[in-house]
């Protein structure tokens, strides 16, 4: 990478190499949102919204799969799981937005600036293999929405969620800001209905705050360990990393040093706030499964769950309310696939396509798993393909965790806006228990096909 030279190299802000060019990710948004001169609440609102969108993907359809087999199998005690998978998102997002305000580059134009082709195009392949195992939970999820809503059939309704790019198209057409604010009104729903059902469901507290405590049995038991990863892999979702070190570029912060430290910190803030409020609406489905239903019959079924949590809670609307929640997060985690889709595309390749093509490929191949599942298995098979989906995104996160902490950690690439030591320590144990639990996974698959 050539650099002038400088008497103090450690402070240089990223520059790309001279054979790497690139136009903004999203350039129809990026700059888009201007910031108030002053004021700290001001800027703020003005900054709030990115977060709200990464928070999405910590409570989609794969993530109602997980939570509900972990809380009705074993009860509070994957509660930790879902703590510690959102403490370890609150630090991978604050990377990514540090890469994106500091360095001007998304993860994946930061990969295509700095890998050799086949590495780039490996990761790339990765990733998308990432967007659609995301897609599919996002198709099976709202076609048992729709389902349970609307007593169309499974089939039909992963059918029907091919139209929902015309959803993204009307929104992207009114400005980013829209986007942002469809999105937390979803989220809003979503939490409300969920509310009232845990007022209903009566958690056991004392065993809910046992289950905050991480327990040896998550590691030592291979069932509880294969769904713990799947909600790592639910919570923690690599597509996201792209994403945000993406979306943070469409606020007009300034781009000196000051500005940049500002848009930092006020972009974590964001994040974090959303990321704690998706903590409290991901707990809560595992601790609805598990108040309702740990005990009895393992419910593992989205549907079934549907069926069975009104005559359980004793409240006439709480099954709905239930599937109205679905229907919502569905939507959400369409509208931020596709801008993650479109992202690392343009970053990974320098390739533009049109939105509306991109999503409709994206959604192409999703639909192709999930209606020959639908169609031949039923609504089991499709409880078992979601929690498979969020496995195979866990077994991609190392690919894009490990280059984004080693961009961020770079002092040639980041200069002054580079973590603090201890910081990226953190990043790299982080880093560390995703590939161990991984390596661990496969070990115990391989071993029982072997047996």
């Amino acid at each position: 990478m050539n650099q002038p030279a400088d008497p103090n190299p450690a402070l240089l802000p990223y520059v790309a190499p001279a054979t790497f060019t690139h136009s903004p990710s999203l350039p129809e948004s990026h700059r888009s949102i201007s910031i108030p001169a002053s004021g700290f609440w001001r800027k703020l609102l003005a900054f709030s919204g990115p977060g709200f969108l990464v928070a999405v993907g910590y409570m989609d359809p794969g993530n109602w799969a997980t939570d509900l087999a972990g809380g009705s199998k074993f009860g509070y005690t994957l509660l930790s799981v879902i703590v510690i998978s959102n403490f370890m998102a609150i630090l991978l997002q604050h990377f990514c937005a540090r890469l994106g305000i500091a360095s001007g580059l998304d993860l994946a134009q930061a990969c295509r600036a700095s890998y050799s082709k086949p590495v780039n195009l490996t990761l790339w392949a990765l990733c998308e293999l990432a967007i659609v195992a995301c897609d599919v939970a996002e198709v099976i999820g709202t076609a048992i929405a729709l389902q349970l809503l609307f007593h169309i059939s499974l089939p039909v309704g992963v059918l029907i969620t091919a139209v929902d790019v015309f959803i993204i198209l009307i929104l992207q057409r009114f400005g980013f800001r829209y986007l942002e604010a469809f999105i937390v009104t979803m989220i809003g729903i979503i939490a409300a209905c969920f509310v009232v059902n845990l007022i209903a469901a009566k958690p056991d507290l004392v065993a809910l705050a046992k289950g905050i405590i991480p327990s040896p049995q998550i590691v030592t038991n291979p069932e509880m360990l294969m769904i713990a990863i799947g909600i790592l892999g639910a919570t923690v979702m690599p597509h996201n990393l792209y994403l945000h070190s993406s979306i943070v570029q469409t606020r007009a912060s300034n781009r000196d040093d000051a500005g940049k430290r500002e848009a930092i910190r006020y972009s974590t803030l964001d994040s974090t706030f959303a990321l704690m409020f998706a903590l409290l609406i991901n707990a809560a489905i595992l601790i609805l499964a598990a108040a309702a239903f740990h005990g009895g019959a393992p419910v593992e079924e989205i549907g079934k769950a549907y069926e069975l949590l009104s005559p359980t809670l004793g409240v006439g609307v709480a099954s709905t309310l239930f599937a109205v929640a679905l229907l919502c997060s569905g939507q959400n985690s369409t509208i931020t696939g596709t801008l993650a889709g479109q992202i690392v595309m343009e970053g990974f390749l320098n390739l533009r396509i049109r939105p509306w093509l991109r999503r409709v490929i994206t959604r192409g191949l999703a639909i192709i798993p999930a209606a020959f599942v639908a169609f031949s298995y039923g609504e089991t098979g499709t409880t078992s393909l979601l929690i498979l989906s969020q496995v195979v995104l866990s077994l991609q996160l190392p690919f894009a965790v490990v280059p984004l902490i080693l961009f961020v950690s770079n002092r040639q690439k980041m200069g002054v806006h580079r973590p603090p030591t201890w910081l990226i320590s953190m990043a790299w144990l982080v880093a560390a228990v995703i590939i161990i639990l991984n390596v661990k996974l496969l070990f115990d698959t391989v071993h029982g096909w072997i047996a």
